[in-house]
């Protein structure tokens, strides 16, 4: 069954069924400064969860479907293997104050087996048993025991079957999640508490709001099984787009098909690439695929017909793709013309490390062009590969382990790092510090990394990976970017959550630093407009808000090593 034809089923299923078809919402969301990109179908819905919004003014019904165009920035990482991916389309049914957890999983079993027919055998469901205070779900339980027997339920624990906000604080509650031949297909979330700031959890009746009913099933896993695929890059979704690829292995052009249809959805509903926020995900979703394109020797000319191909096979869905069609090729041809320069220049630096001995390069070397040029280690694994030149990666990771001791010890503020003390100064000093950050990235790019500070009353002492003495109108263009920000009395808000969290809110620390489960993250930020300055991983302690800092001034910029410059800051 083609994955068009999967939408329409889903969508006319639950038409039939008195919801009302909603369109996706943009990946940008609207009025919700929690999330930088939309990652789940609830998102355009949570007002009316919170009772802040009537489903049935907007809508004409309690009860919603659709079909979501969703990102996540946690799988970046992941992509090249059989099921990750960072764009992808979520089926989801809503109700809020409507019907509720029996209603719920009668219209999934129905989808599945009798729209879908997936044989009953295949299928399997979890429901949530109960943990940490929280009371099991006995409701759901006792419906599933209607359709299954006990060996096809499986009780799960608050980790798999507790769905928690989007964002640091919203509705949330446990979850039904159904399985066909061990894939997960579809969670269905009972929203029925509401999770604090403090992530204590509350009755959200109680608060306001009203319980829903609020499911998502992927698009590219269930196409994988209805399409009888081993995995999504081998369903409909992908499989036409790779006719032009030159021969290359599986993970290589799954990055790049990736990569490409995130942007070209990003670049649709306005994002441009930058060096912040959600600019700064296109921005390295395009680049690292430019740079497999690069070492894998794609046509010069480059990716558009591959573009235009990806918008033909979406345009039905998504009409916006075809009318913004030229918007979409300009910004990445004009993203691929600023990288270029970088990437050759990475490339002649590699190559350069191993003129002497073409066979071998240390992990000196290795290391320098990954802290200083900002090649991702599985860029470098790449090259070396393609030229069939060896590294010497336990130099590398001893380089690396040096790198870390270093960075411990300036968490520890024993060297290279840390506040000399609590006073009102180094704390203001501390604050300026992760603005001059912020800044440095804007005007030199996002290949500046922290390697280290040290703050004192008297001054800050900021180490950063680049590899090139500062001009004279770049420092200028730092100061006047702090000051500026200083004197928008920008908002300092400390957060703590876990680690994969911020890691999807694109907070930024020091190089190579390894953060444990939960972390601490202060973000800078303008109430007005809820413009992200800076986010990162931190102890503190900061100041409240911007305006109290003083005037920014740096007093010295120079090199520490091959690689990393220093600056030396003060506040008046």
């Amino acid at each position: 069954m083609k994955s068009s034809d999967l939408r329409k089923k889903f969508l006319n299923f639950f038409e039939e069924r008195d919801h009302k078809i909603v369109p996706s919402s943009s990946l940008v969301p609207k009025d919700d400064p929690s999330v930088l990109l939309t990652t789940a179908g609830m998102q355009q819905f949570k007002s009316y969860y919170l009772g802040t919004a009537n489903p049935e003014t907007d809508f004409g019904s309690k009860n919603t479907a659709t079909v979501q165009k969703s990102f996540r920035t946690s799988d970046i990482e992941g992509v090249g293997d059989d099921t990750h991916l960072t764009f992808f389309e979520m089926l989801g049914n809503f109700s809020f104050g409507g019907y509720w957890k029996k209603e719920a999983i009668k219209y999934a079993i129905e989808f599945l087996e009798s729209e879908l027919k997936i044989d009953h055998n295949r299928i399997h469901s979890t429901y949530f048993a109960g943990a940490e205070g929280i009371p099991a779900d006995s409701v759901s339980l006792a419906e599933l025991k209607n359709y299954f027997d006990d060996s096809k339920i499986v009780p799960q624990g608050r980790g798999d079957n507790f769905w928690g906000p989007t964002g640091d604080q919203g509705p949330c509650g446990p979850t039904v999640e159904f399985y066909v031949d061990g894939t997960e297909i579809w969670n269905v979330v009972f929203n029925e508490f509401y999770c604090k700031l403090d992530k204590t959890l509350v009755p959200i009746e109680g608060t306001g709001g009203v319980r829903g009913i609020d499911t998502g099933m992927g698009l590219e896993r269930l196409s994988v099984v209805m399409q009888a695929k081993k995995n999504v890059f081998e369903t409909d979704l992908f499989a036409s787009l790779t006719k032009d690829f030159p021969p290359i292995e599986d993970r290589v052009a799954r990055i790049i098909l990736d990569h490409f249809r995130a942007a070209v959805f990003l670049i649709s509903d306005g994002v441009a690439p930058s060096n912040k926020d959600r600019g700064y995900i296109l921005r390295r979703l395009l680049r690292r695929a430019f740079m497999y394109a690069k070492i894998n020797n794609f046509p010069a000319e480059g990716p558009k017909n591959f573009i235009i191909d990806l918008i033909n096979l979406y345009k039905e869905q998504y009409p916006e793709l075809e009318s913004n069609q030229q918007r979409i090729l300009d910004v990445i041809y004009d993203e691929r013309k600023k990288f270029g320069a970088s990437i050759d220049l990475g490339l002649k630096q590699f190559e350069k490390s191993y003129q002497a001995d073409a066979q071998f390069v240390t992990g000196k070397a290795v290391f320098d062009l990954v802290t200083t040029f900002g090649f991702p280690k599985e860029l470098v694994e790449e090259i070396a590969k393609q030229k069939n030149v060896q590294v010497d990666w336990p130099e590398f990771e001893q380089e690396f382990q040096k790198h870390q001791e270093l960075s411990r010890s300036a968490s520890a503020g024993m060297f290279k790092g840390g506040l000399a003390d609590n006073s009102e100064k180094v704390v203001r000093l501390h604050t300026a510090t992760h603005l001059m950050n912020a800044a440095l990235r804007k005007v030199l790019g996002t290949n500046v990394w922290q390697k280290g500070s040290n703050i004192t009353e008297e001054r800050t002492r900021f180490d950063f990976a680049h590899g090139e003495k500062l001009k004279d109108e770049q420092k200028a263009e730092v100061e006047k970017l702090v000051n500026e920000w200083i004197a928008r009395d920008l908002i300092v808000k400390r957060d703590t959550m876990p680690l994969a969290g911020a890691r999807e809110l694109d907070a930024i620390g020091v190089f190579g630093e390894k953060y444990p489960d939960t972390v601490s993250i202060y973000t800078i930020y303008d109430p007005k407009s809820d413009e992200i300055i800076s986010r990162e991983f931190c102890g503190g302690p900061h100041v409240e808000h911007t305006g109290v800092i003083g005037k920014f001034k740096i007093q010295k910029e120079e090199a520490v090593s091959a690689g990393v410059r220093r600056i030396k800051a003060t506040i008046e």
